[in-house]
């Protein structure tokens, strides 16, 4: 029998694994032989067998189950308690969600779905004890980095490590950005037995997706309130995380664990000037579309366009044509009339106004005397903001897009969209920041639409959630 015929568990030598820069390396075989080990390769660079670090436990349950001898000098943590210690008694979503997560197909593997204000933080807490590994929680953005920071401080008697915005504390707890866990993840991904990405809808792609990829971590749990993309990349979450393995939608909590909430959509019309100005700047747009056989509902129209465009005059004219029709139904001026009105019949309430570009907020701001915040703003100025927003000193604040998703408004009870994008999940995470539960609070969300322009169509695009009615 010839030393390739020789099952592997005959071989005298030990099998060992260590952890190279986001991969696992495998010695102790002869070149270029695998033997049946799950997603291993030869590395002819290297001369190595190397998996991504991803595939740590399906190669290790594969040892295991083949009674293989190895030896592990990949994993660089051990197991580790984590008693919650605050008394805080669960909502059934939650635990429903994390024995979900624990006892499904993947075993600690994979994504759960719940709407804003219904507490993942604490689902991720409860996945975190029931874990009993070194965790590292990985956020969208510094200011949601800062609020796990303390929601993970409160909630168990160690110190919490932070990894960016100016920290490198890396401790068996510790929190991050997509940012930094795809910068750093290489040197730390064998340090956690738990990865927790938080609105893992930004995961998919080929940049955060290292992140993922180069973590060795046996378990994985997702949470989002809004999984799907447009460019279908959710498809990828399966993969880097695990399958949807849980889902409550709005309308399944409203009223006991959310508060209840009306949908008001208020039409607005353009002036005669700016009537005729929208249809010359769309004939120009729609002219140059159907001339170069532009079909918009296709997935790839809009690179299209843009490619198309800026290779001619007449191009660059339909561009300029588009924008123009655009910020005449986003941003006309018969919107802020309407905001006026809203604002004076909800006085004394909290409301957040919400815009798609920062111009418009800024307009606010000087009109109507309002704080706001946009992603110019300052992380100190921001969360003072929100403070006295929270407090009542300030009873509206105007954003763009910074607030759409992971910020704590728990008194906010209006919300009032003056333009947005096309995107559903953008939709449901601006309903999701009036809609945690305080008191016997109903939400109002009013959408302000210019009529008779495309942004009525846009408008139907993004409310096709079943929490306006869609199916």
């Amino acid at each position: 029998m010839s030393q390739a015929d020789v099952p592997i568990a005959e071989t005298k030598s030990y099998l060992r694994l260590s952890y190279d820069e986001g991969t696992l390396l495998i010695e102790g075989l002869p070149e270029g032989e695998t033997r049946g080990l799950p997603r291993v390769e030869f590395d002819h660079r290297t001369r190595q067998l190397r998996a991504e670090a991803m595939h740590y436990r399906e190669i290790m349950e594969y040892l295991i189950g083949q009674k293989i001898p190895y030896v592990d000098d990949a994993r660089a943590y051990e197991k580790t308690p984590w008693p919650i210690r605050i008394t805080k008694e669960a909502f059934p979503h939650q635990t429903e969600g994390v024995k979900a997560w624990w006892d499904g197909g993947r075993l600690g593997r994979g994504v759960i779905v719940l709407p804003t204000g219904t507490g993942k933080t604490h689902v991720a807490n409860l996945a975190i004890e029931m874990a009993k590994r070194p965790a590292l929680v990985v956020t969208p953005t510094i200011d949601l980095m800062n609020q796990w920071y303390d929601e993970l401080t409160m909630a168990f008697a160690t110190e919490v490590g932070l990894l960016g915005g100016g920290y490198n504390d890396i401790k068996p707890l510790t929190v991050t950005t997509y940012d930094s866990a795809y910068i750093n993840m290489a040197r730390i991904g064998n340090r956690f037995g738990l990865i927790v990405f938080d609105e893992c809808h930004h995961l998919p792609g080929p940049t955060y997706g290292m992140a993922a990829i180069a973590s060795m971590a046996p378990w994985r749990l997702g949470l989002t309130a809004t999984p799907e993309r447009a460019d279908n990349a959710h498809t990828q979450l399966d993969y880097l995380i695990g399958p949807i393995v849980y889902r409550r939608e709005i309308t399944q909590l409203r009223g006991q664990y959310l508060a209840d909430y009306r949908v008001e959509t208020v039409y607005v019309n353009l002036s005669d000037a700016e009537r005729n100005e929208y249809e010359s700047c769309r004939e120009v747009y729609r002219g140059f579309l159907q001339d170069n056989g532009i079909d918009m509902r296709r997935p790839n129209a809009w690179g299209q366009f843009l490619f198309v465009a800026h290779r001619s005059s007449e191009g660059r004219q339909a561009y300029l044509a588009y924008r123009r029709q655009r910020d005449l139904a986003l941003a006309a001026p018969a919107k802020l009339e309407l905001l006026g009105r809203l604002l004076d019949r909800h006085n004394g309430d909290r409301v957040i106004i919400f815009t798609h570009d920062n111009a418009t907020v800024y307009k606010i701001a000087r009109q109507f005397l309002v704080p706001v915040i946009t992603h110019q703003t300052k992380t100190k100025e921001r969360r003072d903001i929100l403070l006295q927003f929270n407090a009542g000193t300030y009873p509206i604040v105007a954003t763009s897009r910074v607030l759409n998703e992971g910020v704590n408004v728990p008194e906010a009870s209006v919300a009032i969209i003056l333009s947005g994008s096309g995107s559903v999940r953008e939709h449901v995470q601006r309903l999701g920041r009036i809609l945690r539960k305080s008191g016997d609070k109903e939400a109002l969300l009013y959408e302000v639409i210019s009529r008779g322009t495309s942004e009525e169509f846009t408008s139907n695009r993004r409310r096709q959630h079943s929490a306006y009615g869609g199916d």
